[in-house]
């Protein structure tokens, strides 16, 4: 049995659906530490994500992200369960930019209270003495999107269906992203083949990075409509963003930079570890199949 913590969100609906003979618990079900009783493996999906909306407390990230990790590690090493992955984040090691590929050496700084907090439940995670017969897995996604996905994918969406003009194509950026479709493989692989995985860390991404230049395009074609693409100073649209930051618009500095940076995530050690030569969607793919899905639904 597969028991997946926090599995009411956008990836642990999906991953229900995904991988076979798996259930959801909450920790807020009165003795849920009992009801990992069955179980072979934890998935722990729980964890405060970006706040867009500015509501969150520095505590409730330290809370869910890092006090949560330990109550489930002691549920985990008390159960019968052999496998405990963690589902961590890229922005444990960095959130905005990166000039060289991230690796799973690459040197932490998270700047954001869910970055940092994401960061030392993995560091808690690593430093706690080995169990006969227990592994940990600790995996970095970088944004996961597909359908019902709620992130900056839906507001770049919406601006191009809006028919307003995309200002931001002065700048040539690339991310990786990874679509539900690859990180439920990714976990199905992580599950079937744990005798051959060592307990640590492992980056999840799609295989290639993706201009957001090539999503606005993916959108215009979607949507069978063109879109002006204005070459604005890329000092003016980051002036623009600290007015963003000032009014609390939904446009402010750190989505900007989060559109036109480059951020590109390496998984060539989970690759290579599961022998992973081709993932079910390549990242245009992926992609498409989600913007498809906010035409679909009028988003």
């Amino acid at each position: 049995m597969v028991t997946i913590l926090g599995s009411n969100g956008f990836i642990g609906s999906n991953l229900l659906k995904s991988i076979p003979n798996s259930k959801g618990l909450s920790l807020r079900e009165k003795d849920w530490e009992g009801k990992l009783e069955n179980s072979s493996v934890i998935i722990n999906l729980i964890g405060k994500a970006h706040d867009h909306k500015g509501v969150f407390r520095e505590e409730d990230y330290y809370d869910s992200n890092f006090e949560k990790v330990k109550e489930i590690y002691g549920a985990f090493v008390k159960s019968k369960a052999t496998l405990l992955i963690h589902v961590s984040s890229i922005a444990a090691v960095e959130e905005i930019e990166s000039i060289n590929p991230l690796t799973e050496e690459s040197k932490s700084s998270p700047i954001s209270f869910y970055g940092k907090s994401k960061r030392m439940g993995e560091e808690w995670l690593l430093a706690q003495e080995k169990h006969l017969n227990k592994k940990v897995i600790i995996i970095r996604p970088p944004m996961v999107h597909g359908s019902g996905d709620k992130g900056n994918l839906g507001l770049l969406f919406k601006v191009v269906a809006k028919g307003i003009p995309y200002p931001f194509y002065s700048f040539n950026n690339f991310r990786s992203f990874i679509s539900i479709q690859n990180f439920s493989f990714y976990l199905n692989e992580i599950i079937s083949k744990e005798e051959i995985m060592e307990d640590g860390v492992y980056n999840i991404s799609d295989n290639e990075a993706i201009s957001t230049n090539g999503i606005i395009d993916i959108i215009c074609e979607i949507l069978n409509k063109k879109v002006l693409k204005l070459k604005i100073s890329k000092n003016i649209i980051l002036f623009l963003g600290k007015i963003g930051d000032f009014l609390h618009l939904p446009i402010n500095s750190t989505r900007i930079k989060k559109m036109t940076s480059t951020l590109v995530v390496s998984n060539s050690k989970i690759n290579s570890v599961l022998k992973i030569k081709q993932l079910p969607l390549s990242a245009k793919e992926g992609l498409y199949s989600t913007l498809l899905s906010f035409k679909q639904i009028g988003r």
